[in-house]
């Protein structure tokens, strides 16, 4: 089993990192180590549609709104807040601050390699239902990681890792309070074809690998989450991806396949 493990993560890893062509460096299921610029205001809308695995099939909704903040090229910060619909009724359940420091930089021509470390501090009120830790919308806990993301000429291949622990362990038949995420994400614009002006609409398609280790029971999975990305006068941005299981060796999960809709604009200079 862990060999078949390994040979399926490989070539996953491999397809991925082979999907060639003109990309910017934005993802939807992961943070690249760059950060948004200087001085600018960020408005995000994350919807989540998933099937729930423990109440027979039914639809979890989740809507994360997000404040984000340029603070300096260097750092950025998110206020989040967390509403879903798992205990029955769609309410409020938490919130979380992120924040990202790049502190390495090279660039050159048509590239760059940039790396960052991140934090993310949640609170949640809502029912812990699943084994998986999620400080992202689920668990009250914090993560701290790392980001290293190479850009090549347009094309963009970003990795991150990171150490999740879950507060007060124990309560709620929580069992699994530490964590390993990691994540491999690339993708390519498709269009335009030649840039003309900042007004062009841009399509661009990518790809997530996202996975957890649990180091209380040593239980893993691991995701694909392929994406469509369309951005408008440089500014505003719309999300559409699917994530879909592809290992799980015994770890109960509320939510393994969904849909994630994103609606995100962004205003420059503001203030100086």
């Amino acid at each position: 089993m862990a060999a078949t493990y390994r040979r399926r993560l490989l070539t996953l890893l491999l397809v991925c990192s082979a999907v060639a062509g003109k990309t910017q460096e934005l993802f939807v299921y992961t943070e690249p180590a760059s950060n948004m610029p200087a001085h600018s205001l960020g408005a995000r809308l994350t919807n989540g549609f998933a099937g729930n695995n423990a109440a027979g099939g039914s639809l979890n909704y989740s809507l994360i709104p997000e404040l984000m903040i340029g603070v300096n090229k260097n750092l950025m910060v998110h206020a989040e807040g967390f509403f879903n619909n798992n205990n029955g009724a769609f309410r409020a359940q938490g919130a979380g601050l992120y924040a990202k420091y790049r502190f390495f930089t090279h660039d050159a021509v048509y590239r760059h390699f940039r790396m960052a470390a991140y934090g993310r501090l949640s609170f949640n009120n809502g029912a812990v239902v699943q084994e998986t830790i999620d400080t992202y919308g689920q668990n009250k806990g914090y993560e701290l990681g790392l980001i290293a993301t190479q850009l090549l000429h347009k094309q963009a291949i970003s990795a991150s890792a990171g150490y999740t622990q879950v507060f007060e362990p124990g309560k709620q038949g929580i069992t699994n309070d530490k964590a390993i995420n990691y994540s491999l994400s690339t993708g390519r614009l498709i269009l335009p074809h030649n840039y003309h002006d900042y007004k062009q609409v841009n399509f661009n398609i990518m790809a997530d690998l996202l996975g957890q280790h649990l180091l209380n029971s040593n239980k893993s999975y691991l995701d694909i989450a392929p994406a469509v990305q369309f951005i408008f006068n440089s500014q505003t941005r719309i999300d559409l991806g699917y994530r879909q299981q592809l290992y799980n060796n015994g770890l109960l999960r509320m939510n393994t396949n969904g849909f994630l809709l994103r609606f995100e604009h962004t205003f420059f200079n503001a203030w100086k």
